[in-house]
C-alpha cells in the first residue's frame, strides 16, 4: 500500500514498497511517451535500466496512482515513490531534492507543463533531475512530462495552442517556448510534442521549429512528435526504437523560415520528416537518420501545410 510521509506545504510524498531486491548499476536511457494510455513496455524498459532501487514519479498535480501500476510491472524495484510538487516552496524543500537524488529512475507524469516550468525551473528540483541525468539513470516523461525533456519546450504558459492558430500567426500569444530546463545531450536542439496525430499537432510543431530558428536559438532545430499510446525508447548511443500502437515523427528545419512574423501566416519550406511506425525500424538522433521508416518533406506556405506525400498527406 502507498504511505504518505510527513510533508510541508508545497509538496506531497507517497511511497509504495516493492522489496524486489535488485541492485545492479543503472543504465542510461530516455523514455519519451506520447500520452494517452500508458505503455507497459516503456515502463518495464525504464525499470530494467534502473537496476532496482527507487522509481520516482514527479508531478505537479494528481495522486500516487502510478505507484501500484509501476509496482505491478516492476517487481525488482525497492520502492515506487511519487512526489507531487505544487509550488516553488515545495520545490525548494531539502526532502524533495534528496528523494530525487537517491532515485534510480525518474519519470515526469502528464498534466500541465507550465506548472513544471513555473514551479521547478531554477530550483533544487531542476538541479536534482539534471544530476540524475548526468549520473546515467533512466529518465522518462509522458505528455506534459515529455514536453520538458528537450532543450526547447512548448511551455503552455498561456494554455495550449492549436496548429491552425499557430500557422496563421506564429507569434500568437499562446506560442510560448522556453529552453534550458533539463539537459539531455541527445536532445540538444530538440523540441518534443505529444498526442500528435490525435490532436493534429504537426502544424504547431513546425511553427515551434520556425520560431526557434527565427529567434536565433538554433539555426536548424529538430522536433520529435509522438502519437498517443506510443513511446520512443532512446539509448545512450542515440538509437531510438518506437513501441506501442502509433508512430513517431522526426523533423528537422532547413534553416530560418522565409516568413515568420507577428500576425502573418507562416512560410517555411522543406522541413524534413521521418515517420517511424512502432516496431518498424530504428532512428538515431545523433546522425538524425533512420531505417524502416518513411521520408518526406512538409512546407508551410502562407499558413497552409503542403506535403511531398501523395494527396498532400501530412502524417
Amino acid at each position: 500500500m502507498g504511505v504518505a510521509a510527513a510533508q510541508d506545504p508545497g509538496y506531497q510524498y507517497f511511497e509504495t514498497e516493492v522489496h524486489g531486491g535488485g541492485n545492479s548499476k543503472p543504465t542510461p536511457g530516455f523514455a519519451l511517451m506520447g500520452g494517452g494510455t500508458d505503455q507497459d513496455q516503456a515502463f518495464r524498459w525504464m525499470c530494467d535500466r534502473a537496476g532496482g532501487g527507487d522509481f520516482i514519479v514527479l508531478r505537479a498535480s494528481g495522486t500516487d496512482a502510478y505507484d501500484p501500476y509501476v509496482k505491478n510491472l516492476c517487481p525488482n524495484l525497492n520502492a515506487v515513490e511519487t512526489l507531487v510538487i505544487t509550488s516553488r516552496a515545495g520545490a525548494g524543500h531539502p526532502f524533495v531534492a534528496r528523494k530525487i537524488q537517491t532515485a534510480s529512475a525518474v519519470f515526469i507524469a502528464g498534466g500541465s507543463q507550465d506548472n513544471y516550468i513555473n514551479f521547478w525551473q531554477g530550483t533544487p528540483v531542476e538541479d536534482a533531475i539534471n544530476s540524475r541525468i548526468q549520473h546515467g539513470l533512466p529518465v522518462g516523461g509522458t505528455s506534459a512530462g515529455l514536453a520538458v525533456l528537450g532543450e526547447f519546450s512548448f511551455a503552455a504558459l498561456k494554455d495550449t495552442v492549436k496548429s491552425n492558430e499557430a500557422l496563421r500567426n506564429p507569434f500568437h500569444e499562446r506560442v510560448t517556448i522556453t529552453r534550458n530546463f533539463l539537459h539531455i545531450s541527445l536532445l540538444d536542439g530538440v523540441i518534443t510534442d505529444s498526442h500528435f496525430v490525435k490532436r493534429d499537432r504537426m502544424g504547431r510543431l513546425i511553427v515551434f521549429l520556425a520560431r526557434i530558428a527565427a529567434d536565433g536559438w538554433n539555426s536548424t532545430p529538430s522536433g520529435i512528435g509522438i502519437d498517443e499510446r506510443t513511446a520512443v525508447l532512446l539509448d545512450a548511443e542515440g538509437n531510438a526504437k518506437v513501441t506501442g500502437e502509433g508512430a513517431a515523427y522526426f523533423l528537422r528545419a532547413p534553416g530560418k523560415p522565409e516568413q515568420c512574423s507577428a500576425g502573418v501566416p507562416l512560410t517555411m519550406r522543406n522541413v524534413a520528416v521521418y515517420r517511424l511506425n512502432a516496431g518498424a525500424g530504428e532512428f538515431n538522433v545523433k546522425s538524425w537518420t533512420g531505417s524502416g521508416g518513411v521520408k518526406y518533406q512538409l512546407s508551410a506556405e502562407n499558413g497552409v501545410l503542403k506535403s511531398t506525400l501523395p494527396g498532400d498527406q501530412v502524417y
